[in-house]
């Protein structure tokens, strides 16, 4: 299969009222290519993603209190946590669509395709 020019398309997601899970799935169905008919896994069919309304996100139950973002220095004791409310919610976009991406070469040239807007 030879691909010579992609055509990438621009899928316009609306955030108001919904989970952050639910956006996030949508966002990186589009950005990997499933939605369409030529998908292969080594390749990067996606589209462009622009999520908007991105501060009118819904939560449920306690979770902007107990949700809880780890993150490691590499130093002895360098556990780093940082609680949801204290994130953007551009933020907790991306890292919900990026640890929903493939973790291989294609993922820091897909997650370049999400556009988060307030």
């Amino acid at each position: 299969m030879s691909v010579s020019k992609i055509q990438r398309k621009t899928h316009k997601i609306d955030a108001t009222g919904q989970a952050v899970g639910r956006i996030a799935t949508q966002a990186a169905t589009f950005l990997r290519g499933k939605n369409k008919a030529s998908f292969v896994p080594y390749l990067d069919m996606g589209d462009n993603v622009v999520v908007e309304n991105a501060d009118k996100l819904k939560f449920s139950g306690k979770k902007l209190d107990q949700k809880v973002y780890y993150h490691h220095t590499g130093y002895p004791g360098g556990l780093k946590t940082t609680k949801m409310k204290d994130l953007k919610p551009e933020e907790i976009v991306k890292r919900a669509v990026w640890n929903m991406l493939p973790k291989n070469k294609l993922r820091d040239i897909m997650i370049k395709r999400l556009v988060i807007k307030r």
